[in-house]
């Protein structure tokens, strides 16, 4: 097979599977993780490793005979394979627009191939039966590696596929039993990692909840029923609201900070805040709270020091500029009879979004490892723990003003990265040095090189018990990992957060 249209063809789709595979699979839809695709991974696995036997075979041989012919049945069963994948995807899930886009010139392009190969592949079927090595320079260079890249991510989605099966989610009601009673609660922030769990708990618990997106198309993927608005002054001032919980913003880890995105990171809280104090002046019926997030990085960088909600904050941080802007224009709530809490949330971990999301692919494949020296402190807080959190917040009338939202056991970087490895039973042992982090100004100093010790005090104190006080026993539930630990030890942390 000579053809140096079909091999440039063969690495046209090559790249395009990869970059399918890589942005859309691992980064942006997280397939391994989710599991209303269980279905779907078993197809790409099996697809995959179909097509890792098509790259070694036509990259470093010519099949004759019955050989040939068993190619061109395997080529068969990919077309069926990925006809029912595309079934699958549209029923299971919404494409992104990009990810359409990608599998149209897969499409296009494989039917390019197959017009070129199957001639070939008739011409060798019609000759006597053999495995001729054949050596095409850098095509079957490049077949090889392609070969050995389909094969691994095939049998980790045919692995993933029983994995997600123990990825049962807790029931989303569960997690607001906080509040006994009928609420109306406007929650903002509502598409994000956070908000889309919290209005899926209080939608389920038969809350009434109005969401607030600037962006319809993103309320799509939320579970009704809710009451959609896309501008706070689309709700009337007869409207009764008794709870709001603020978590809009620019993302704060969404990319470098510039002096532009720093700007947006203040500017997006604050006129979000600016819009719920206006909408509370029209209100005829005052809300009883507004639940409000800040982050643990209003304490600025402490070293070792453990951090209770009185401590005071190192005030030369961008961090805390930007939270004690927070924390203030959110206080000016309490001037309408509001009660204010303010969460200074940490590190929320979930297989969906956030910090955890984005380790779980290096580490998968044993690529991940510590932060520049692993000593940083890193003060977390499971998804579910915080939506329940912030039940609490709503129905617990005596809690009032800054509340941690972190899990009582903050860990160093180098044990959190151990304790990944071990939840995904493989080594951590590649480190990210710190100086190319150190270019990042800021952002990589704060974010990535920096840490603060957090224990929720004021949480522990009014009442709230962890569900996951312990980093070993969140990611057991979330990664469905199968860890063997001492019951003791399980049993002593239970008692000592007060676990549910």
């Amino acid at each position: 097979m000579t053809s140096t249209l079909l091999w440039t063809l063969i690495a046209v789709q090559i790249a395009l599977g990869g970059f399918d595979t890589l942005y859309h699979h691992e980064l942006t839809e997280r397939l391994a993780w989710r599991p209303s695709q269980r279905r779907e991974l078993k197809l790409h696995g099996a697809r995959n490793l179909i097509y890792a036997l098509l790259f070694a075979t036509l990259g470093w041989s010519e099949v004759h005979g019955a050989p040939a012919l068993a190619v061109i049945a395997f080529l068969a069963v990919e077309l069926v394979i990925t006809l029912a994948d595309f079934v699958e995807e549209d029923l299971s899930r919404k494409l992104p627009a990009t990810e359409r886009v990608t599998h149209t010139l897969l499409a296009l392009n494989y039917g390019a191939i197959l017009s070129l190969l199957l001639p070939v592949l008739l011409g060798w079927a019609g000759q006597g039966t053999d495995i001729v090595p054949a050596f095409h320079g850098l095509w079957s260079l490049l077949a090889a590696a392609a070969a050995f890249g389909v094969a691994l991510f095939g049998l980790r989605d045919l692995a993933a596929s029983a994995r997600v099966a123990r990825l049962a989610p807790k029931p989303a009601a569960a997690l607001v039993t906080a509040l006994p009673r009928h609420r109306t609660i406007l929650v903002t922030g509502a598409t994000g990692f956070v908000g889309s769990r919290l209005v899926e708990g209080l939608a389920a618990a038969g809350h009434d909840v109005i969401v607030l997106t600037r962006k319809a198309e993103k309320a799509l993927a939320l579970r009704p029923p809710f009451r959609l608005v896309t501008d706070l002054e689309q709700i009337d001032g007869a409207t009764r609201i008794d709870a709001i919980v603020n978590l809009a913003g620019e993302p704060v880890s969404g990319g470098l900070w510039t002096p532009r995105r720093k700007r947006a990171i203040v500017d997006s809280r604050r006129s979000m805040i600016a819009g719920l104090l206006r909408l509370m002046a029209r209100l005829e019926h005052t809300p009883a709270v507004l639940v409000g997030a800040s982050a643990i990085g209003w304490y600025g960088l402490r070293g070792d020091e453990e951090l209770a909600e009185d401590a005071e904050p190192a005030r030369e941080f961008f961090s805390h500029e930007s939270c004690e802007i927070v924390e203030r224009e959110t206080a000016k709530a309490r001037a309408f009879g509001v009660r204010v809490v303010t969460l200074r949330i940490g590190l929320v971990l979930g297989t969906e979004g956030g910090l955890l999301a984005r380790l779980l692919l290096p580490f998968e494949f044993g690529m991940g490892g510590r932060i520049g020296s692993g000593t940083q402190w890193m003060s977390w807080i499971a998804r579910d723990d915080l939506v329940r959190l912030i039940a609490h917040a709503i129905a617990n009338e005596a809690l009032e003003g800054p509340v941690n939202a972190t899990a009582p056991a903050p860990v160093r970087n180098a044990d959190f990265a151990r304790a990944l490895g071990h939840a995904l039973h493989r080594p951590s042992l590649m480190p990210l040095p710190a100086p190319p982090l150190r270019l990042l100004g800021d952002f990589g100093k704060e974010l990535l090189l920096g840490g603060q010790r957090v224990v929720p005090k004021k949480a522990l104190a009014s009442g709230f018990s962890f569900s996951y006080p312990t980093l070993p026993m969140a990611l057991e539930s979330m990664l469905g990992a199968k860890l063997v630990r001492d019951h003791v030890v399980r049993t002593e942390a239970a008692h000592r957060w007060g676990m549910r």
